[in-house]
């Protein structure tokens, strides 16, 4: 029996037509002649209405975005179609999931499928099952091609081999090998981001000040037309920044630098490119492969420091850049109650340090702030009490080196004046060798021996200013002055020539970082320093100001205890019922409890608080010993049980250990009550 029936033919024939790449579209015509071919076939069966459906042509089967699949497959939900044509079932899709899609609902309304092996209803369970195994072969198929492509270009990057684009500063030489480009202006501009770069430690201050000197930098460029060619560009922050993460410039060959996330958004695939990996984990890493623009050492040094300076989200670890401002510390402190790096906020006479907390991390809010000159004074101070001893050693070195540094010196001016004497002879002889009437030639070579002459007079004045300089031999009252000029460090320190910068790069050499706390009214801080070392410091903060409608101090630590044990609106009923007003003597409301905890830094209640601390109500203790709720509270009093309640009406709080301890020993047989007709219980 035919599979084809007038319902079928009543309704619309779609033929489904896709090639998966662009390449394909231009060099393989006939396969698209071939799908296009399935409308008359369509005709031929009996449809006298047939649409096709082009839009998809140039996208892979295996991709989400496809307009032209979603549209066959809202007409067939619509009741519209009644056989799918493809010429086979790759065409149609190599995606699972849709494959499954398609045909559960071309079994829901009855549309059939026909390619060129035949026809397919898939309300039948043979024909569906046929369906389902086309399916999986097309998705593996797929599957296959890719991995075998994937091998093919990891075995090429494992010989260095592989390129897939060449960075602007190097061309290609043969498949197989890249060299410098020998463009000297592309050399140059690129050695120039390097050289700012160690001088300014910061990407977005080498970016700043190319925009400023208005220098472009060397971009690759590719198009159909001329393939690929350098134009020059003012830079954009990540032109920069790929030049100095980019290992190839440091003469090493690297695959595999980046890798693609797959999550799943409202439902449907989302691919996100391009995500850095660590250097550990990239597939392929050779070294010294071609001539590069800085050493491999250099490379890691600037991949350190970018590290350091980074401080967007997730970066809690860096220090940061060294950046203005008159405070020292930005980028040492760290929250010792969250673990957070500090701010640095300026306003009014100085400047404070504060932490924002870490509620994503600790489900808190733990913010502390405080001055800063005074915690700058304390950890300078400590920095020139541990220096001093260095400083001294230092004078007394140098008083031991002195005599080998200037001969060193001498030595070093001496070399560069027979090298510079050299060079004016040589320039001598060439002019002297030329004929003066070529005055092209002649005024050339005697500008050079003009500039050589002018070196070697530079370089003879350096040997006979340094003669001039020579220190005598330093008797004992001189070396006793420079040993105490080593030992005063603070003078150095404080001089108005030493800016806060130079202070800065002091404690960073000395420093690894701060771990600062507030606790009972002190700022307590634990320096750690680069050797490993740690040193403890103390200060006392400065007393905030009281003003008339500050809540007592007692309320706030009532309130800081029962945050612990209840929500805030049952807080503020129990301060109600205390009689404990607000600072401005209102009652307390849900809002207002929950206001003074943001403001005062308390965290809010959580139900796991109790088991998290090893407490329980005196309730669930109730339960426990299986007795009635002022039986408990009568053993609580008594002292049977170790409990304990901060205020009139706060809930009872017992620890685990003191039920434990209970349950371990032999209950009392002794009444709970004054009546000695009372029977005693025996707890089983």
């Amino acid at each position: 029996m035919t599979k084809i029936t007038a319902n079928h033919l009543g309704r619309a024939a779609f033929v489904y037509i896709r090639q998966s790449t662009a390449d394909q579209l231009l060099h393989n015509p006939e396969s698209r002649r071939r799908q296009y071919g399935l409308a008359d076939r369509a005709r031929q069966l009996g449809w006298a209405t047939v649409e096709i459906i082009d839009d998809d042509l140039g996208r892979s089967g295996g991709g989400i975005n496809r307009p032209g699949f979603e549209r066959l497959l809202a007409a067939i939900c619509e009741g519209r179609v009644g056989a799918v044509f493809a010429i086979e079932a790759s065409r149609l899709d190599r995606n699972g999931h849709d494959w499954h899609t398609l045909i559960e609902f071309c079994g829901l309304v009855g549309t059939i499928i026909v390619d060129e092996d035949g026809l397919y209803d898939p309300r039948h369970p043979n024909d569906r099952l046929l369906l389902g195994m086309k399916g999986t072969m097309s998705e593996l198929e797929l599957s296959l091609f890719r991995q075998r492509s994937h091998e093919a270009l990891k075995q090429k990057a494992r010989r260095g081999a592989l390129f897939l684009g060449v960075a602007a500063g190097y061309v290609r030489i043969g498949h197989d090998r890249i060299e410098m480009d020998p463009d000297q202006r592309v050399q140059d501009a690129l050695r120039l981001v390097f050289t700012k770069f160690t001088e300014l430690h910061s990407v977005r201050q080498v970016h700043l000040w190319l925009r400023d000197e208005g220098i472009a930098l060397p971009v690759a460029c590719h198009t159909a037309a001329e393939g690929r060619s350098i134009v020059w560009k003012l830079p954009l922050y990540n032109t920069v920044h790929n030049i100095l993460t980019n290992p190839v410039f440091a003469g090493a060959y690297a695959f595999g630098r980046t890798m693609s996330k797959v999550s799943v958004e409202d439902g449907r695939k989302r691919v996100n490119r391009g995500l850095r990996r660590p250097l550990a984990e990239w597939d392929v890493l050779l070294k010294d492969q071609h001539e590069g623009y800085i050493s491999w050492r250099e490379f890691e040094r600037n991949q350190q420091v970018i590290a350091d300076n980074a401080t967007g989200k997730g970066s809690a670890a860096v220090r940061g850049a060294v950046r203005r401002g008159e405070l020292l510390l930005a980028g040492l402190l760290r929250c010792g109650h969250c673990g957070r790096k500090l701010y640095v906020g300026y306003g009014g006479k100085a400047g404070r340090y504060y932490c924002q907390g870490a509620l994503v991390n600790h489900g808190t809010e733990r913010c502390i702030s405080f001055g800063g000159l005074r915690v700058d004074h304390a950890v300078g101070s400590e920095i020139l009490r541990v220096l001093k001893p260095l400083g001294v050693n230092a004078a007394a070195k140098a008083l031991e080196a002195q005599t080998r540094e200037t001969s060193a010196a001498q030595k070093q001016i001496d070399l560069a004046l027979q090298q510079a004497r050299f060079s004016a002879a040589h320039a001598r002889r060439q002019y002297d060798a030329v004929d003066p009437d070529n005055r092209l030639v002649a005024g050339e070579l005697e500008r050079r021996w003009n500039e050589a002459l002018q070196v070697v007079y530079r370089l003879e004045g350096e040997v006979a200013a340094l003669e001039a300089r020579k220190p005598a031999a330093l008797g004992e009252k001189e070396r006793r002055h420079l040993l105490q000029l080593g030992a005063d460090l603070e003078l150095a320190w404080s001089h108005p020539a030493a800016t806060a910068a130079t202070r800065k790069r002091i404690l960073r050499a000395a420093l690894y970082e701060i771990v600062v706390r507030i606790e009972g009214g002190f700022i307590e801080m634990v320096l750690h320093w680069q050797g490993g070392d740690h040193t403890a410091l103390k200060l006392k903060m400065n007393g905030a100001g009281k003003h008339r409608w500050t809540v007592p101090e007692d309320t706030l630590s009532l309130i800081r205890e029962l945050a612990r044990l209840m929500p805030d609106q049952q807080i503020a009923r129990l301060l109600n019922r205390a009689g404990k007003p607000t600072g401005r003597g209102n009652g307390w409301t849900k809002a207002r409890v929950c206001s003074f905890r943001n403001h005062h830094g308390i965290a809010v209640y959580r139900d796991s608080e109790w088991a998290e601390r090893g407490e329980i109500s005196l309730q669930a203790a109730a339960q426990i010993m299986d007795v009635s709720i002022m039986t408990a509270l009568r053993m609580v009093r008594r002292g049977i049980i170790k409990g304990r309640q901060h205020c009139r009406g706060a809930p009872w709080v017992i620890k685990v250990e003191a039920m434990a301890a209970y349950r371990e020993q032999k209950p009392s047989r002794r009444s709970l009550t004054s009546d000695p007709t009372q029977q005693i219980l025996m707890f089983q």
